[in-house]
């Protein structure tokens, strides 16, 4: 995270008066105006497999990749495939199941694939970039959060120590079965939700962790937040797998970068800091609206999602977030 954080302060900030969102690395998208009342929504995403069969790891690929359209407010609409495939390695029949998990995924969200570009590689990687829209004045970015606010978590956390857990031959099948059902879940309810309930502020959940992309929404909104970690929900099985040593090497960046960002109370162990700091794949939306919103959202999310409220947003301090039990 800090060596992408280095390159992308050195590449030139875009100057086009239409581009809404897009000059800051909090972001989930990029956000373009067209027109008074309408503007694009783009994003990709791609990354090795998480799991061990093509099709599931199609259909977590796609939700992932889609998920970004959703955290800014938008409708995702078309999408390409990216794929890098060793087509001496495996048999053609992995990448036909691999592109319909995909397409299945993509077709429940109402989105069309139109193509995509595809390269030999000696590891299979796959996602999606994705177009949708959004209207100009209606975007929900990493901007906005406010004091006052309170933070809501749309999913569990701890995808990311459990698939670690899978690619060691340590997990439990109904704690994988569990994940992977969280993980091609789509946001969109979510989305819907934040919308209705006049959310400030959102971003969803990745490889950056929980406290990753929390500290940098703090950033993009010059405030700071008390995350309460007794109250963020984890995967069945993720606090197991973390004490066993099945964490990530990119968690374990994710924490490294924010321990200076961060501040934590006594009591807060190490494990949950880095369950905390979980690089996710097709992880939730993290929230900031006003309490009312909060409850707002929660009648309109139904059941697909969780609601559940992990912190609130304060004024900024010298620390952008407070971890507390």
């Amino acid at each position: 995270m800090s060596d992408l954080a280095y390159v992308l302060r050195q590449l030139p900030r875009p100057h086009d008066a239409n581009l809404l969102v897009g000059d800051n690395p909090a972001d989930d998208a990029a956000v373009y105006r067209l027109s008074d009342d309408l503007a694009l929504v783009q994003t990709v995403d791609f990354f090795t497999p998480v799991v061990d069969d093509a099709y599931t790891f199609g259909r977590i690929a796609a939700a992932n990749a889609l998920s970004d359209v959703y955290a800014m407010g938008g409708r995702p609409l078309t999408a390409l495939n990216i794929v890098a495939f060793p087509v001496k390695k495996l048999a053609a029949q992995v990448l036909v199941d691999l592109l319909r998990g995909g397409s299945e995924m993509a077709t429940s969200a109402g989105v069309t694939i139109v193509g995509g570009h595809t390269v030999e590689d000696d590891e299979p990687k796959y996602g999606l970039a994705v177009t949708g829209t959004v209207h100009p004045d209606k975007y929900i970015s990493a901007r906005g959060a406010q004091p006052g606010d309170v933070l809501l978590l749309t999913k569990p956390i701890g995808t990311g120590i459990v698939t670690t857990a899978l690619k060691a031959g340590q997990s439990h099948e109904a704690h994988v079965a569990e994940a992977v059902r969280w993980m091609t879940t789509l946001n969109r309810a979510g989305s819907e939700a934040m919308l209705s309930a006049a959310a400030h502020a959102a971003t969803d959940i990745t490889g950056f962790g929980l406290l990753g992309h929390l500290t940098d929404l703090c950033a993009a909104s010059e405030v700071s937040a008390v995350l309460d970690s007794e109250a963020v929900p984890f995967l069945p099985g993720a606090l197991e797998y973390a004490r066993m040593g099945h964490i990530p090497s990119g968690t374990r960046t994710n924490l490294d970068f924010v321990r200076d960002r961060i501040s934590v109370t006594p009591g807060v162990s190490d494990l949950v800091l880095a369950l905390l700091s979980d690089a996710q794949t097709s992880g939730g939306l993290r929230i900031a609206l006003d309490p009312h919103g909060a409850e707002a959202f929660a009648r309109h999310a139904g059941v697909d999602l969780l609601a559940v409220q992990v912190g609130q947003i304060v004024p900024r301090t010298d620390r952008g977030v407070q971890v507390r039990n």
